[in-house]
């Protein structure tokens, strides 16, 4: 006889497989409203909430709205950031820490933005902007002028 995690026989024709339930991450605008209707509908008519808890409630959750609003808007303005910063690397020479910690130097050819995060192009090999430990313009160090930034 086979039996599952709660001691149930799994070889019952009349067993079935309990049921995993997710839940949702977020609670919205819509979830709120419909739990604070409830809250309207179950409460003690002898004893009602009070005009200052509902509107207590309804601060809250506007705040935590916005600041999650705001949020969004913070990653998207650091990932645009983070594009801008790797084009301005474009055509210069940088000098860039890679994984093993070696140092490699080149000119920085093109910039891969189909990750999370843009990538270097740097003699065919591919750095995070943030393993960059120095830039050079290659007009400049040519002519032996020390230009790092």
């Amino acid at each position: 006889m086979a039996v599952d995690s709660v001691g149930k026989n799994t070889s019952s024709p009349d067993y079935t497989a309990p049921t995993t339930r997710t839940a949702n991450k977020a609670l919205g605008q819509e979830e709120f409203l419909k739990l604070l209707a409830m809250q309207f509908q179950t409460q003690d008519p002898m004893k009602p909430m009070e005009d200052t808890a509902f509107i207590a409630q309804m601060a809250q959750f506007t705040s935590l709205e916005q600041s999650s609003a705001m949020n969004a808007t913070m990653a998207q303005l650091r990932s645009e950031q983070q594009v801008a910063v790797a084009n301005s690397y474009l055509g210069l020479v940088a000098v860039v820490e890679d994984a093993s910690g070696n140092l490699k130097s080149g000119q920085v050819t093109a910039i891969d933005t189909t990750t999370d995060t843009p990538k270097l192009e740097i003699d065919g090999e591919y750095y995070d902007v943030s393993a960059v430990l120095r830039t050079e313009h290659p007009a400049l160090l040519n002519s032996g002028t020390d230009a790092t930034s």
